[in-house]
């Protein structure tokens, strides 16, 4: 049994009857299988209902007189709203009465109160003094407390009092108590721990109804298990459970997710069959989903269907299929189905004009602007200017740009600091500086401030231009002006650092960058890179890339063919293929530029093995060599003085199905003049035209100059 505690060490009932009373209870006939949670009421009562329906349980006339409580008037009283302590030693005092034992419906209304109080500690004493004092279990008494759980955030205890149920307290549970622990977890955000739940249920032999599937499917598809789940739809009819909408939605909802947009049209398809009606956000599901992958006929065909069944497509669907008959050059459609919309709102108007913008056809824009919009009661807002604002700059027209701007005030509309920015783009880009600075005064006069986008295309636009200096001077006020540099300021001011060939204040600026705890991306480093192979500093650039792997920024096949190539011209062959087998370990994907970078490089210093062994090498990795590697390794071949060799590899790379170009006839016909073969050169030369080679300035070059001298010297 709990302590008892004495009545005088709490609130005595005398306080209740002076407070003013603002409370509803529940009537005298409620049942305990309801939730049995007091509900407040703010409806004012009269003061003669308040005490007579606190009467009966006057404490203090109960302490007099010792009348018995009954578990009736306990039960009722517990419902009363009064904090936990004064409830718990109401009910251990009239546990005290000879001859009384408390009921189900008692341990029921105290425990449904400590439940909204989180007092789990109390809760778990009550039920081990249930079992000493014989109570009978009920499972609407578990299933209270899991809920009770759950809204605390303890999923993992509602769990473990589904396996005490039956261990500990002899009470078998049913569907029901696991369908709340399976709703406790998926809410608790444990949906890892619902499916264990849900094959339990299989192992007790309790058979599992549609909504115990509905959620363990929706948990599975929270971890993404979605071939599981559509198994288990499969399996729900050999329980006798019959898919829902819910059901069909939920699996629906996560298979676009996960863009597998053929099975959710599928599974729409058999909603239908199953005589299930889906809602508007699942048919938007899956015509969001074929827009991705733009098979956007078979979406405008999902719309009509939804007109035909009767469904009311909203403007997220409309939005959805213009889109993406935007995005897929399909504007004019686009537009049409615009005006089949019976509600076009102000947002379907802008993807028309952005639609129109993208691709090019501002004049269009415009007239949906001034015309279409007037005509469908839409008033265009700033986005909307913005929008063929952007598009002008883009296509640089400027002056349009600027008319548009002064069109959108002239109408009552006015342009904001997005708007500002992208005209002061749009005229750095056009190396308009000074006009870029006359907006950026026009934003200051109208009480606007440069963000950090619009800083960044100053500072980009001086350092393009070579004035590293004043492009210094602004992103050192730009702190003072609230804007913090980001990694888009760094990279401008670090490239037009390279530039100038100030390459320690590039550094400086970069380890700047680092401090401010702004992360270097691969342009920062490319950046840097790059700057140091064009000064020949291969080892400086090297420095970097081990800096820039360490700092988990991948290299990228640009950078890491500098790289190659700038110790290949250092004669450091073997170096740049270790550095090669290097970033293929670090997952690198390898690719024929790299490779013919490499081979070129062992032919430059004469180890022509080298080159055709790493070729086979090559190959043995799925690479397919072209011209230019045929062309390093004949050149290799025949600067060793192995023609033969290198006419072997010349008919090799055309049985591949590789043509030859002038650089390999030149190289061949060079060779063999060089080796007084004239009559091989003029052989070669025959068949190559034969087969389609147009011979440059070049080729007859060679051949003139060596029939030349070869007749002068037989003169």
């Amino acid at each position: 049994m709990l302590k008892r505690f004495k009545l005088s060490r709490y609130v005595h009932c005398s306080r209740f009857l002076c407070q003013n009373p603002s409370y509803g209870f529940c009537s005298a006939g409620s049942k305990p299988s309801d939730s049995g949670t007091v509900v407040n009421s703010h409806e004012s009562e009269s003061e003669t209902d308040w005490e007579g329906l606190l009467k009966p349980f006057d404490l203090e006339k109960l302490r007099k007189s010792l009348n018995w409580i009954t578990p009736f008037q306990l039960r009722k009283l517990l419902e009363l709203p009064l904090d936990v302590p004064t409830s718990m030693e109401i009910f251990q005092w009239a546990g005290k009465q000879k001859g009384y034992c408390h009921t189900f419906d008692v341990y029921y209304t105290l425990i449904d109160k400590l439940g909204a109080a989180a007092e789990f500690k109390v809760i778990d004493r009550l039920l081990l003094e249930m079992k000493e004092e014989g109570v009978v279990f009920k499972e609407s008494l578990f299933m209270l407390i899991m809920k009770c759980y759950g809204r605390a955030g303890f999923p993992g205890q509602a769990t473990r009092l589904l396996l005490d149920m039956r261990n500990v307290f002899s009470c078998e549970p049913t569907f029901k108590s696991y369908n709340v622990v399976l709703e406790v977890l998926v809410a608790g955000n444990c949906p890892q721990v619902a499916p264990n739940v849900f094959y339990e249920m299989f192992n007790k032999g309790i058979s599992p109804t549609v909504y115990s599937f509905g959620v363990v499917m929706k948990a599975l598809c929270l971890v993404n298990e979605l071939d599981t789940a559509c198994s288990l739809l499969r399996d729900m009819t050999k329980h006798g459970c019959v898919p829902t909408a819910v059901v069909y939605q939920t699996l629906i909802h996560a298979l676009f997710k996960a863009n597998r947009v053929n099975e959710a049209s599928k599974l729409l398809e058999e909603m239908f069959l199953m005589g299930c009606t889906p809602d508007v956000e699942t048919f938007n599901d899956v015509i969001i989903g074929l827009c991705k992958v733009d098979r956007i006929h078979e979406a405008a065909k999902l719309v009509d269907r939804m007109l035909v069944r009767g469904f009311t497509p909203n403007s997220v669907t409309y939005g959805v299929l213009m889109h993406g008959l935007c995005r897929t050059s399909r504007v004019d459609e686009a537009k049409v189905l615009l005006s089949k919309v019976p509600q076009p709102n102000i947002v379907l108007c802008n993807t028309l004009i952005n639609g129109y913008v993208r691709n090019g056809r501002l004049d269009e824009a415009k007239d949906v602007l001034n015309e279409s919009m007037l005509a469908t009661g839409c008033r265009p807002d700033v986005y909307t200017y913005n929008i063929l604002i952007n598009g002008f700059c883009k296509k640089g027209l400027m002056v349009s740009a600027l008319e548009t701007v002064r069109e959108m005030e002239s109408k009552g509309c006015k342009p904001n600091v997005i708007t500002y920015t992208i005209l002061i783009d749009g005229f750095c880009k056009e190396g308009q500086l000074e006009e870029a600075r006359y907006i950026v005064d026009e934003m200051s006069v109208r009480g606007f401030s440069l963000n950090t986008v619009g800083y960044n295309c100053i500072i980009r636009a001086l350092c393009k231009d070579g004035d590293i200096h004043e492009a210094l001077q602004i992103f050192s006020g730009m702190s003072s002006k609230g804007c913090k540099p980001d990694i888009f300021t760094y990279n401008s001011l670090i490239y037009g650092l390279c530039k100038v060939d100030q390459m320690e204040e590039a550094l400086g600026m970069y380890r700047d960058m680092l401090l401010e705890g702004v992360i270097a991306n691969t342009v920062t480093y490319n950046t840097l890179i790059r700057a140091f192979l064009g000064k020949g500093a291969t080892e400086d650039a090297l420095k970097l890339v081990n800096d820039m792997l360490f700092r988990g920024c991948p290299l990228d096949e640009i950078t890491s063919n500098g790289i190659i190539k700038a110790l290949c011209n250092d004669g450091a062959v073997d170096k740049a293929l270790a550095f090669f087998e290097e970033m293929i370990r670090k997952g690198l994907n390898p690719h024929v530029i790299s490779c013919n970078i490499l081979i070129n490089g062992f032919c430059r210093i004469g180890k022509v093995q080298n080159s055709l062994d790493f070729l086979r090498d090559m190959i043995h990795r799925g690479l397919t060599p072209d011209i230019v590697t045929y062309n390093s390794l004949i050149n290799g071949l025949c600067k060793m003085g192995h023609i033969r060799d290198a006419l072997n590899l010349f008919d090799k790379l055309q049985t591949e199905g590789i043509s030859p170009d002038a650089i390999t006839y030149n190289t061949l016909i060079t060779s063999q003049c060089r080796e007084r073969m004239l009559n091989d050169a003029y052989v070669l030369l025959s068949r190559g035209v034969a087969n389609g080679f147009v011979p440059n300035d070049v080729t007859w070059y060679i051949l003139v100059r060596n029939f030349v001298k070869e007749g002068n010297e037989d003169w």
